[in-house]
């Protein structure tokens, strides 16, 4: 038996469910979709006439209120506890007294700021052990380095304290730290100083290696930047020169460097900046461009250099 239909509703069963199931499509009636419309139409009004908060609201609200919860004090006058808007208390917190103690530097202090002595070169080891440089030497420094032995190895003996010999088996230039040698980093300076020498520098430019920290000595050869064979290769490192040095001494000049041309080889003596400097220029030259236009970009690059200082 089916259970009678609900007043203001139709009872659609499916075609292909048995009568008497449970499972039923309710389809309301008129006057549920009436009572429905009703709704909506409240539910419209009330949204239409809620305020919509703008930013001039705020504003006001600052102003009037200030930032943070509304407070409003309780009712009760034995209550000190603080209700807001929400009727949320506050209640103050009981806090202790803090005690800032202010520690005043006294010589009396647990530990001071140590002071250690400079190490002797005898407690540096040079005592106890004694460390050796050896530069070789070309067969075509020899005779140089024969003709200015005095007056290369006055600096490194009678300043730094350094000893200096030739040996003539091994070729080589051997220098070594005494016990009166102050910095054991003079040992290294002075083997910079050799190397210099050997790769074509003079006397003069080579002694300041010792003199200041930020000079440096870096070599490439023209193969590096260009394969050239032959002729090719002698025209090249003809232009690099120029007509009696000339163009090696307007690079020189304008980017304070020192340039030594060893066969292929090109050794350049300066600071970091300006050896980069004197290398693009002398690339340009390798690469085939006309001394003219090397000539030109160094005018600007001297100019820069001038307005630094």
């Amino acid at each position: 038996l089916k259970p009678p239909a609900i007043a203001g509703q139709i009872d659609h069963t499916h075609p292909l469910q048995p009568s008497g199931s449970r499972f039923r499509r309710v389809v309301p009636g008129v006057a549920g979709m009436a009572a429905k419309a009703v709704q909506v139409a409240a539910a419209t009004k009330q949204a239409v006439e809620t305020p919509i908060p703008m930013d001039d609201d705020d504003a006001d609200l600052a102003d009037d209120q200030g930032y943070g919860p509304v407070r409003r004090i309780c009712a009760r006058k034995n209550d000190k506890s603080v209700a807001n808007a929400d009727g949320i208390v506050f209640r103050p917190a009981e806090v202790e007294d803090v005690v800032i103690e202010v520690v005043e530097e006294d010589d009396d202090a647990p530990y001071s700021k140590p002071e250690f002595v400079a190490l002797t070169p005898k407690q540096q080891g040079g005592n106890k052990l004694k460390q050796l440089r050896r530069v070789p030497v070309p067969a075509h420094r020899l005779t140089p380095l024969k003709a200015q032995w005095m007056t290369l190895i006055s600096p490194l003996v009678e300043h730094m304290k350094l000893q200096v010999r030739m040996n003539t088996k091994r070729r080589a230039v051997e220098i070594r730290n005494s016990n009166e040698t102050e910095d054991i980093g003079y040992l290294q300076k002075a083997a910079d100083y050799f190397k210099a020498f050997m790769l074509g520098f003079d006397q003069t430019d080579a002694v300041a290696l010792l003199r200041l920290d930020d000079l440096f000595v870096e070599s490439f050869e023209v193969k590096d930047v260009k394969r050239l064979q032959g002729d090719h290769l002698s025209r090249c490192i003809g232009r690099i020169a120029g007509k009696d040095g000339k163009t090696k001494y307007a690079i020189e000049n304008s980017t304070r460097t020192r340039i030594s041309l060893n066969d292929d080889k090109v050794h350049i003596l300066g600071s970091f900046a300006n050896i980069r400097l004197a290398r693009d220029a002398i690339c340009n030259l390798i690469l085939g461009s006309a001394p003219g236009k090397v000539y030109t970009k160094l005018r600007t690059v001297s100019k820069r250099l001038q307005e630094r200082l």
